[in-house]
């Protein structure tokens, strides 16, 4: 789906989080930065996903990594699922898909014989300089900080 791939520039975005705090690539310049999209908020494999990364937090700041994760679900959805399930991270809300278009994770779906524009579930592991040295697009929700870490 996406056409960035290993060694592209990531794009350089701006997005607001569950608290109204604005995040941009630039912010993580020295850091390893895991964006993870994900197409809705307290779904089963959104939480599994979510839950599993929340899990393994000390395992990615024990290896200088910052993760973010990025649905079009508002600040308050975005804020209910990280207060519920206890996320160490921020959710950006990206409602008018600012970051996910350009990610390149939106677009044509399908799920159980309906087609629809939705939001790929796709990780992206950005290193120190913005380049990114990863794109994981069959996610596995329940192993998917083993999946970055590996």
């Amino acid at each position: 789906m996406t056409t960035l791939k290993q060694g592209d520039q990531a794009p350089s975005f701006s997005g607001v989080d569950q608290d109204g705090k604005a995040h941009k690539l630039e912010d993580y310049k020295g850091k390893k930065l895991v964006v993870f999209f994900y197409p809705k908020a307290s779904t089963p494999g959104c939480t599994a996903e979510a839950c599993d990364l929340r899990d393994n937090f000390a395992r990615f700041e024990a290896s200088n990594y910052a993760l973010l994760g990025v649905s079009a679900d508002s600040a308050i959805r975005q804020s209910k699922f990280k207060e519920k399930y206890e996320l160490p991270f921020p959710l950006l809300a990206d409602e008018d898909r600012f970051v996910i278009e350009a990610f390149g994770v939106w677009g044509p779906k399908k799920f159980m014989g309906k087609e629809y524009d939705g939001i790929h579930r796709t990780t992206f592991v950005i290193d120190e300089n913005g380049v990114i040295e990863e794109v994981i697009e069959k996610v596995k929700t329940k192993e998917h900080a083993n999946q970055i870490l590996k």
